[in-house]
């Protein structure tokens, strides 16, 4: 494909080098995203703040820095989204919740945001996220390969957005699952660092000890590329392809792969347990050495980040259950209230049972010498909009068991995964696995991503909505 084909949909790996060999320019790149915004939102509802003028001004300026001397900044103007829980200067920060509709506007960027801006990149927007981040479903935002369909949440406004080509990339957040989810229902890639890690301030927080910034993508290579921007090391990002470099001649010699079994393979849709053991076979063929395992803690995990996430949520809106609690919609006031109920006991115990998790997790991992071990991202595939329920063998859950069960034990054990497309179920709708590592390593887990993401060619630039 012509670098200049559609602009919309290169990745940010592309636009930087077509930028840098001035086959566009800037104003070119973000005009084209401005336009995709415009033709797309009607269906999607991606966005809650589209920030055309400010965008404009800053590709002309980028354009005028290009002209004037090399390079510095490796993501100077890239068009990127902010999911509404981060502060960015000049906008309310709204959670999609109706309580703030009169918070004063952003005087200081979020350190995530104010990163992306230091390297270079050009925030067209807000993106919708569900309310106070509270669920997998981000109304009215809607899935790009079916608008009858959800994009998932928390940071679903962000994931639709990348698959739709509306942004290069953008920011999420992740307390059970809320960049993977969307990552994995929308075909893209989304990438959960280690537990404190990125800066959190400016963020809107849901579970404080839980929450996690992280990016979203079209590719393995873009998502490593926000994420040293987000980390402070804007310096390695033209090092990129080195550092997700084959392991060998085949891909993956001398890697060690746990597949989880157990927890990770009950209750999953068909399709997504076939694409699942497809990725597996694919990881054999690139000579990983593949080890056949189960982590016995998974489901007390997942359990742990439950309880851990209801009762700190319930703490952070405790106010808003006593002022404007009528505009809360009926699901998010049902887990505050919930967290509410809960002792403090009963948060003492789960974080005690959570350094428990980690430690068996970390155990598991020095006793059968893994390098990281992968599992189905989620256990099924976007459900409709209007039906939030999702159909398994063993009968039917509603969508936020369904579409966290596979995520939240690792928010518990505060481990980096990435996301990766994996394929797609008889409907057509895109499938994820996620590749989890020790503590810190994002990097290796995304180079070992990267080698699948090549052998499979599952990521797409862009999704299935018209856009003529």
């Amino acid at each position: 494909m012509s670098l200049v084909h559609d602009l919309a949909t290169l990745t940010i790996q592309d636009a930087i080098r077509g930028l840098d060999i001035r086959a566009f320019s800037t104003v070119e790149l973000v005009a084209a995203t401005l336009a995709r915004i415009e033709v797309t939102e009607p269906a999607i509802h991606a966005y809650v703040t589209v920030l055309e003028q400010q965008a404009r001004e800053e590709a002309i300026a980028a354009d005028r820095l290009r002209a004037t001397e090399r390079r510095t900044r490796p993501l100077l103007g890239i068009p990127l989204g902010v999911k509404d829980l981060f502060d960015v200067v000049g906008t309310q920060t709204l959670c999609n919740a109706p309580q703030r509709r009169n918070v004063p506007v952003a005087t200081v960027d979020a350190p995530a945001v104010a990163s992306l801006r230091r390297d270079g990149g050009i925030v067209v927007g807000k993106t919708v996220t569900q309310e106070y981040a509270a669920g997998v479903v981000s109304d009215p935002a809607r899935n790009p390969w079916d608008t009858d369909r959800v994009p998932g949440g928390s940071s679903g406004g962000s994931a639709a957005a990348v698959a739709i080509g509306s942004a290069l990339g953008a920011l999420g957040s992740d307390t059970g699952g809320s960049i993977r989810t969307p990552a994995a229902v929308t075909g893209t890639v989304g990438l959960k660092p280690t537990y404190g890690r990125l800066s959190a301030k400016g963020v809107y927080p849901l579970a404080p000890g839980l929450d996690t910034v992280g990016p979203i993508a079209r590719s393995v290579a873009d998502a490593v590329i926000l994420y040293l921007s987000l980390a402070d090391r804007p310096a390695e990002i033209d090092r990129v392809p080195e550092l997700l470099a084959p392991f060998g001649p085949e891909g993956l010699e001398g890697v060690r792969i746990g597949v989880l079994g157990g927890f990770f393979a009950e209750n999953v849709q068909p399709d997504v347990l076939a694409s699942f053991a497809e990725a597996v076979g694919v990881l054999r063929q690139l000579d990983a050495e593949i080890v056949e395992t189960t982590w016995d803690e998974a489901a007390h995990a997942r359990g742990i980040g439950a309880l851990l996430n209801r009762i700190e949520s319930g703490a952070i809106h405790y106010d808003h259950l006593r002022v404007e609690a009528d505009l809360l919609r009926p699901d998010p006031r049902g887990r505050f209230e919930a967290g509410e109920l809960l002792p403090a006991i009963t948060y003492l115990r789960a974080r005690r049972a959570r350094e428990v998790a980690r430690d068996r997790i970390a155990t598991l991992f020095r006793d059968q010498r893994l390098d990281l071990v992968v599992a189905p991202t989620v256990a099924a595939t976007a459900p409709r909009a209007d039906d939030l329920r999702v159909e398994f063998p063993d009968g039917i859950e509603g969508i936020g068991t369904a579409l966290t069960r596979f995520t939240m034990p690792w928010n518990a054990t505060g481990q980096p995964v990435i996301s990766v497309p994996s394929g797609a179920d008889r409907d057509g709708m895109p499938i994820g696995i996620a590749f989890v590592g020790r503590p810190d390593d994002e990097l290796g887990i995304s180079r070992v991503a990267a080698q699948y993401e090549r052998a499979t060619q599952w990521f797409q630039t862009n999704a299935s909505v018209s856009v003529e």
